[in-house]
């Protein structure tokens, strides 16, 4: 429907008229159009000529301190990404950013269609400000991560069409003292998770690094170096995530979330934590397999008895394929 334009200088009536407190709401039912789930695919099923779109992976997510505010100022949660983004087999993007500060008291971190992905993020935000602006307050932990999942509902249609977006949410709940963290499906399904999470391509090898380094009462500065080693662990076994490049000087993108609301946390320090466990790891690797590479033979060890340089066993003059001591494929 096209409205005449309106010259007198006045926001249209639209604007004016009382009404839901939800920013995406007001957008449904004046210029749904613009909503990311209202928008066609261009392209194809995918997002383009190819079928391929940029794709971002990894967020890992853990809360750190305790539930006891007298025991340290309360539980708080880290979110951490990778810089990568892929598009098939192509790096689309080396610094990309994935973990976005929803408000001055949670975090959303992406995975999935990213171009979808940050859009959505993006309305979000505009979502809980709106609401800040019409009610005076802010809106509860639970109730952002609920129209969070509403408005991951509305992108269905496209995630059907293979632009998924699988968010992961956390923040500091101020009416019960702590932080928390929440998963989502594409068709909207919110979870609360407990300790630790991970969503992405490589969230399988994050998670068992969480796994295994996470413990209940972690320092926050402890908790950063987890999620960094994490990420490591996933760039190291999955393509898609990309690791610390010392290099080109980027680091993950990680925040914190505390009764004092959100802190990025700045490159020097993740450039710290970076190097701290590429050295921890250099040494375990010398350690294991000398100052060379792995999986190289020493030419200074003695072959084996009966065999030749290069772990070949050695023929005997007169021996003919089939029988013993010697056939090659």
């Amino acid at each position: 429907m096209t409205h005449p334009a309106d010259t007198s200088g006045r926001l249209p009536d639209a604007f004016l008229r009382p009404g839901s407190s939800s920013f995406v709401d007001f957008l449904a039912e004046h210029s749904p159009d613009l909503l990311p789930g209202r928008r066609p695919a261009a392209g194809g099923a995918a997002g383009g000529p190819d079928g391929l779109s940029p794709h971002a992976t990894t967020i890992v997510a853990l809360t750190f301190g305790s539930d006891d505010p007298e025991g340290g100022g309360g539980r708080g949660v880290v979110m951490a990404g990778d810089r990568r983004a892929t598009m098939g087999n192509m790096i689309a993007s080396r610094e990309m950013e994935k973990v976005f500060a929803a408000d001055a008291y949670s975090v959303v971190g992406i995975a999935g269609s990213a171009g979808v992905a940050v859009e959505l993020v993006r309305l979000f935000q505009l979502e809980l400000e709106h609401y800040e602006k019409i009610e005076g307050s802010l809106l509860s932990l639970d109730g952002k991560a609920n129209r969070l999942a509403t408005m991951i509902r509305g992108n269905l249609p496209l995630a059907m069409q293979g632009l998924a977006v699988v968010p992961l949410f956390a923040g500091y709940d101020l009416d019960r003292g702590t932080g928390r963290l929440f998963s989502y499906d594409v068709t909207g399904g919110r979870y609360e998770e407990h300790d630790h999470h991970t969503v992405g391509s490589g969230s399988v090898f994050a998670r068992g690094a969480m796994k295994k380094l996470w413990r209940p009462g972690m320092a926050a500065d402890e908790a950063v170096a987890v999620a960094v080693e994490a990420l490591y662990d996933a760039a190291d076994d999955d393509s898609a995530t990309g690791g610390p490049d010392t290099v080109r000087q980027l680091w993950p993108v990680v925040t914190t979330v505390t009764s004092e609301g959100v802190r990025h946390v700045p490159d020097d320090e993740l450039a710290s934590v970076a190097e701290r466990i590429i050295t921890e790891r250099r040494a375990a690797h010398v350690a294991a397999h000398g100052n060379r590479p792995a999986g190289r033979r020493d030419p200074s060890v003695a072959p084996e008895a009966g065999g030749r340089p290069g772990g070949q066993a050695g023929e005997q003059a007169g021996e003919r394929p089939g029988e013993q001591g010697g056939a090659r494929a």
